[in-house]
């Protein structure tokens, strides 16, 4: 068998789970997951294997009517993701149906050449009958090659879009190897994984505003990795936030986010946080490059 690889673009709202699928298609985690919307910020490239088939999947933030600059960066990043693919998945939550964000990105998609699929996620939670109300609206609205009603969560119906996925991407060499799961450098990470851990454990109070920078990442003598970050907030309330009292907030997030890197790294990880106070970190084009944004004006 000759080998096949391809570029499948991961499009949706925010929320509609592109992140959990992206991680279940690979079978191990290379895009951060919170039931916060709008986590994912820069385009994420997970490689899954289905046979001699190397499927790219490229997990963009979702799209979504911005209006501050880090926002309007994301929505750039979302459609630059969708350039040269070979299909463009469109994840809708069937659960949360149809609101106002799902149309707009559905029609914007409509005249464009790649294939598309379109993948209702979140089938078990979802109302059975609105799920093909849902289908029809869209398939309405754009031709979809083929529609396919999966849970990333449980796991159904991802084996049949996976082959489905593999078979439209084209003859050619793989781009990774094959044991090879994500494009996201282990620094970069290493900074996702603690971003992850505040949206987990503080999503309620501490807002959207933050960032974590991977300012060293070195190997030791002994094999283990020694990583320092700088988590950058707005304001100094919410600096004692993620310090929590006593510092025990700060601590619980460094304690889980070095027990899952030290899980993903596969060696002992020394991991040191720091929180610092940067009013307008936001419109501060080294941070946008460190997040691997590009500058939008």
């Amino acid at each position: 068998m000759s080998e096949h690889c391809g570029l499948v673009a991961v499009l949706g709202a925010p929320n509609a789970g592109k992140s959990t699928l992206v991680n279940a298609l690979v079978g191990q985690k290379v895009a951060i997951v919170s039931p916060k919307a709008q986590t994912t910020r820069t385009r994420l490239l997970g490689v899954a294997m289905e046979g001699e088939t190397q499927i790219l999947l490229v997990d963009t933030p979702g799209i979504f009517d911005a209006q501050r600059r880090l926002d309007r960066a994301m929505v750039a990043a979302a459609w630059g993701g969708t350039d040269g693919a070979d299909v463009i998945a469109l994840v809708v939550d069937a659960k949360g149906g149809l609101g106002p964000k799902v149309m707009p990105i559905a029609e914007s998609i409509a005249g464009r050449p790649e294939r598309k699929f379109l993948v209702l996620n979140k089938v078990d939670l979802a109302d059975k009958a609105k799920l093909l109300v849902h289908a029809e609206r869209l398939n309405a609205a754009v031709a979809f090659d083929e529609t396919f009603f999966v849970s990333a969560a449980t796991g159904d119906g991802l084996p049949e879009l996976k082959r489905a996925f593999a078979g439209t991407m084209p003859a050619g060499p793989w781009h990774f190897p094959e044991d090879q799961v994500s494009d996201a450098t282990e620094r970069a990470l290493a900074a996702e994984v603690t971003r992850e851990q505040l949206y987990l454990q503080l999503h309620a109070e501490l807002p959207y505003a933050s960032v974590v920078e991977t300012e060293k990442f070195d190997e030791r003598a002994d094999g283990s990795v020694e990583i320092h970050q700088q988590i950058l907030v707005a304001r100094p309330t919410q600096r004692a936030i993620v310090l929590g009292k006593g510092g025990a907030r700060i601590k619980e997030i460094g304690a889980r986010a070095r027990a899952e890197l030290m899980e993903l790294l596969d060696r002992p990880v020394h991991l040191y946080l720091h929180v610092k106070v940067k009013a307008d970190w936001d419109e501060d084009r080294e941070v946008y490059r460190d997040i691997g944004l590009d500058w939008v004006d």
